[in-house]
C-alpha cells in the first residue's frame, strides 16, 4: 500500500501539467496528496483507497476517501501539547529525543496541509471517511 503514496502523487502532478495549472499549484497538491494519501494508509486496515481530483473554475479539490473511520489527527500548533518548541522557551526536562519522536506524530503533516490548502476538511460516514483539500 505505500506504494499508492509515489502513485497517487504523480497523477496529480500530470492531471494538473495537462490542466496548464501552474507549477506552484502542482507543487502544493503533489505534497497534499501526499500528506492525506498517507494518513489513509497509516489510518484504515483495508487496502481499499481511492484519490479524486477535481477541477472547477474555482480551482482544484483533492479529495481522499478509505473504508476506515479512524479519527483523523487534528493539526498541532507549534508549542502545544504536541511538544514543539516555541521560539525563546528553551526546553527544561532535557528530554529533547522525546521531543524529536514527538515530532513524528501525527499532525504534523495536517499543518501543511492546513499551510498550503485554501480549505481542507474531513467526513465521516459509515462507508468510510473522505478528507479534502481546495487550492
Amino acid at each position: 500500500m505505500p506504494g499508492g503514496v509515489p502513485e497517487a502523487r504523480h497523477r496529480v502532478q500530470e492531471a494538473m501539467r495537462a490542466w496548464g495549472e501552474p507549477a506552484e499549484r502542482i507543487e502544493a497538491a503533489a505534497l497534499i496528496v501526499t500528506e492525506l494519501v498517507t494518513n489513509a494508509v497509516q489510518h484504515t486496515s483495508t487496502r481499499k483507497i481511492r484519490c479524486r481530483l477535481l477541477r472547477s473554475a474555482d480551482g482544484v479539490r483533492i479529495c481522499v476517501w478509505n473504508r476506515g473511520r479512524a479519527r483523523i489527527p487534528a493539526p498541532a500548533s507549534p508549542g502545544d501539547s504536541a511538544g514543539l518548541p516555541v521560539a525563546g522557551v528553551p526546553a527544561t526536562d532535557g528530554h529533547e529525543d522525546d521531543m524529536l519522536d514527538r515530532l513524528a506524530e501525527d499532525g504534523r503533516g495536517l499543518l501543511l496541509v492546513d499551510a498550503l490548502a485554501a480549505r481542507w476538511g474531513t467526513r465521516a460516514a459509515l462507508a468510510g471517511r473522505l478528507v479534502w483539500a481546495d487550492l
